[in-house]
């Protein structure tokens, strides 16, 4: 299984948000720290900030910050969220498997996807950014 890009992007910038130290980056300054497009941060921004993750607050003093909600949300969440709650594969699309009424695989997959999701709901941004993740994305970051 693979992630979207967009999920991807999502967990990274919740993780560095996750750092504490020095000020708060602006959505210009985490795209330009992890080298991606601004255009595609500020999407993924706006939509953490939709689903309450994170504030964001414009002008002199302010950033991007996580919310408690945040801090605590389950990871597995923010990637079904961000990957949609759709099969690993398409068995009934534009051209319907033969095989989509008597399939053994795509129940295997739909459980495999289960279990890649029960691995991640119980971990927090907290619990992914514990040493040493948390100061290497500290290294990383723009210095303050």
């Amino acid at each position: 299984m693979r992630l979207l890009r967009s999920t991807d992007l999502a967990l990274r910038v919740l993780m560095r948000l996750a750092v504490v130290g020095g000020p708060t980056p602006t959505t210009r300054e985490v795209a330009e720290d992890m080298g991606v497009p601004y255009t595609h941060t500020a999407k993924i921004v706006a939509e953490l900030q939709h689903m309450g993750l994170l504030d964001a607050r414009r002008g002199r003093g302010g950033g991007l910050s996580l919310t408690e909600k945040g801090r605590t949300v389950s990871v597995g969440a923010v990637v079904r969220s961000f990957e949609g709650e759709g099969d690993v594969v398409e068995c009934e699309g534009a051209t319907p498997c033969p095989l989509n009424t008597a399939c053994r695989l795509r129940g295997a997959l739909r459980r495999a996807q289960e279990a890649f999701y029960a691995t991640l709901d119980p971990l927090t941004m907290q619990d992914i950014i514990a040493g040493p993740t948390g100061p290497l994305l500290l290294q990383i970051s723009r210095p303050g």
